[in-house]
């Protein structure tokens, strides 16, 4: 019904729906036909703080530096096992003191360091790594589009205005004390009561929060940190999760790059000068500003 409000027909709707299923994004891996695409695991970075670069063509973009801290495969789940294909990665290396037994006892029966953080991510049969792996900012190729989920800023209990855009009342006759209140809530005779899901004042932030189809613009793996280009959720030091773009557009365009599966080799001693070096986005991947067309 809404595709037919919107498109006219049903025809158009029929036609909408199609382009919204072929551009929709797909969470299980399943591209247009049904086809299975390689899941690779995401990292689980800490988030550093914003600064400013700029490409050849000198143009400013602001990016998002956050760093991959001790990574690491700590379990591997199959089908046989368990019933299906995923990893456990944790992050950022914790002290055995401040862990209770049972979560040490799960460490040391995989042989992995008791971590701060801890994500399971489902998986596909050929990305899957063997316990003890470490993950570095390799993993990700300048120039590809990733997605990153974290947990927004708390911003307590706030008003209508801020929460939800809400214009407010006149600032003027006939208004004292109620200048930024929501107003009616619509609880009349015939209902008698508030509709759920009714926008109101109340908590704001603090919510998990994706941010679909950010671009890699530099790989330092040096000192394992990645700069995204734009803006992700959460404060300084908040830990967040890394994973290939799931768009079907992204992904096409992350396949003619050709990344690593399942994950970035380890660099020999005698390359490492020339595999460690800092890796920027192509240039032709961006746009130039400062051209324009000749009349």
């Amino acid at each position: 019904r809404w595709l037919q409000s919107r498109w006219g027909s049903k025809a158009m709707a029929a036609r909408g729906m199609q382009r919204h299923v072929i551009n929709c994004v797909t969470k299980n891996g399943k591209t247009r036909g049904g086809i299975q695409r390689t899941l690779r695991s995401p990292l689980v970075a800490v988030k550093m703080g914003m600064t400013s670069a700029w490409d050849d063509n000198g143009a400013m973009h602001p990016v998002t530096l956050l760093q991959v801290q001790q990574c690491q495969v700590v379990q591997v789940k199959t089908e046989e096992s368990d019933g299906y294909f995923a990893m456990q990665i944790g992050a950022g290396n914790k002290h055995p003191s401040r862990m209770t037994k049972a979560q040490l006892c799960h460490y040391q029966k995989h042989n992995a360091l008791p971590k701060k953080r801890l994500f399971e991510f489902r998986v596909t049969e050929d990305a899957l790594l063997p316990p003890g792996t470490e993950l570095s900012a390799r993993h990700f190729v300048p120039g590809q589009y990733v997605d990153v989920t974290g947990i927004s800023m708390g911003k307590g209990f706030q008003g209508v205005m801020k929460r939800w855009g809400f214009g407010g009342q006149p600032a003027s006759h006939g208004h004292s004390l109620s200048h930024r209140s929501g107003g009616s809530l619509g609880g009349l005779t015939h209902c008698g009561r508030v509709f759920p899901g009714k926008k109101m004042a109340g908590h704001m932030g603090s919510r998990q929060v994706t941010v679909l189809g950010l671009m890699i613009f530099h790989v330092d793996p040096l000192n394992n940190i990645i700069a995204v280009r734009g803006a992700v959720p959460g404060h300084i030091n908040n830990y967040l999760r890394i994973r290939d773009s799931i768009r079907l557009a992204h992904h096409q365009h992350n396949m003619r790059l050709g990344l690593p599966v399942p994950t970035a080799e380890e660099v020999p001693e005698e390359e490492r000068e020339e595999k460690m070096a800092l890796q920027t986005v192509p240039t032709s991947f961006l746009k130039n500003p400062f051209t324009y067309k000749e009349e």
